[in-house]
């Protein structure tokens, strides 16, 4: 019996939409949401981009776009499309050649920008080269960057303009035959991005791309980015995502699986629950639990782990993990495994024990996995 089911309050009814794929990734439909982000290296430099992608997949992304600027951008796209593990999005603006040679070098999807990809007539030649090459495409429409008739017609951007500004370049699509799109209004103002998001969610069926752009910093864009984000996915809106900061790509990757992990709308990995730590602690709450996120960066089996300074709410916390520890004083605390109370340990033992127990866990419950992936076959 899921969660969800004794709990209904915490069910999310996601927004039906249509199922495009991003190469061998479907998305939309009732597909997982996925996680995206985008490389800052030079395109050109495709031993430093294709890193940068690995390390990306190493945390986990889904989809990584890559901007094609010029056209030593392109010439390099082709290798980094077929030595990457996840597909890539080629990221055009203003010259829509860069278009026809991406989805040419193999790109999966591409994403262009409305107000600034040019005329019909060229938008018309991208879409030729993308269904030529069996490749999808993403409307990016940003409010920084709206066409000049629709800032003229509103005074300024809104999420109206933002709207108008999608549904017209989904008919251009559809009026070429072209249906593997999915489409997003992007802006950094919290307020104007959710109200656009919201009116496009209720004018088209295609897949939304969620994000606040130019959110800021790690701290500051991480923060903004889960208001506006996690209240539309809360809403059902949205089918994939990509968290804009001024930081390592594989920072955004991180924060996405977070704000999906808190909704309970994908998990990977092991989900801490910890206090923030008073002078009931028992040990050092923060140094350990800043240990841990490290040592446990490998485990994608996804599983929680509560570590509480003290018995306040540390049994409570402990009952409702896979793993759990609990600060008792006197140098030591208690281990809980699924559940239950285990053993006392001390806190000097602490970090290795619980990083065994966890690995532990882990592996019991891939096999139950691969146990019942067996026997649905």
């Amino acid at each position: 019996m899921s969660l969800n089911h004794i709990r209904p309050w915490r069910n999310i009814y996601r927004r039906k939409s249509r199922q495009i794929m991003v190469g061998i990734v479907p998305v939309g439909g009732d597909a997982p949401i996925t996680v995206q982000t985008m490389t800052n290296t030079l395109t050109p430099d495709v031993v430093g981009t294709l890193a940068q992608i690995q390390r990306c997949v190493d945390a986990g992304v889904d989809v990584v776009r890559v901007s094609v600027p010029d056209e030593d951008s392109s010439k390099a796209l082709k290798k980094i499309c077929a030595a990457s593990p996840v597909p890539i999005v080629a990221d055009i603006h203003f010259h829509y050649k860069r278009g026809i040679e991406a989805a040419e070098a193999g790109a999966a999807c591409l994403r262009i920008n409305p107000g600034n990809i040019g005329s019909e007539a060229r938008v018309r030649e991208v879409i030729k080269a993308a269904k030529d090459n069996n490749c999808s495409m993403r409307i990016g429409v940003n409010a920084g960057s709206l066409e000049k008739h629709l800032l003229d017609k509103y005074g300024e951007p809104c999420p109206d303009a933002m709207v108008e500004s999608g549904l017209d370049h989904i008919k251009l699509l559809q009026d070429n035959d072209f249906h593997e799109f999915k489409v997003s209004c992007k802006a950094s103002d919290v307020f104007m991005a959710a109200a656009a998001y919201h009116q496009l969610a209720e004018a088209t069926d295609a897949p939304i791309h969620l994000g606040i752009t130019e959110a800021g910093g790690l701290m500051s864009g991480t923060i903004k980015s889960s208001i506006g984000m996690g209240s539309l996915l809360w809403a059902g809106i949205g089918d994939t995502i990509r968290v804009s900061l001024s930081a390592d790509p594989v920072e955004e990757v991180k924060v996405g699986y977070e704000i999906l992990k808190s909704l309970g709308l994908r998990h990977r990995g092991v989900n801490i629950i910890s206090c923030p730590s008073c002078a009931r602690q028992g040990f050092d709450v923060i140094k350990t639990v800043e240990t841990l996120e490290k040592r446990l960066e490998h485990i994608k089996t996804p599983m929680s782990l509560s570590i509480i300074g003290c018995v306040v709410n540390g049994p409570g916390e402990a009952l409702m993990t896979d793993v759990g520890f609990t600060g008792g004083g006197n140098g030591a605390g208690m281990v809980y495994l699924v559940g239950k109370q285990s053993h006392k340990l001390s806190n000097n033992d602490m970090v290795e024990h619980i990083v065994e127990q966890v690995e532990a866990k882990a592996a019991a419950l891939d096999a139950e996995a691969k146990i019942d992936a067996e026997a649905a076959e």
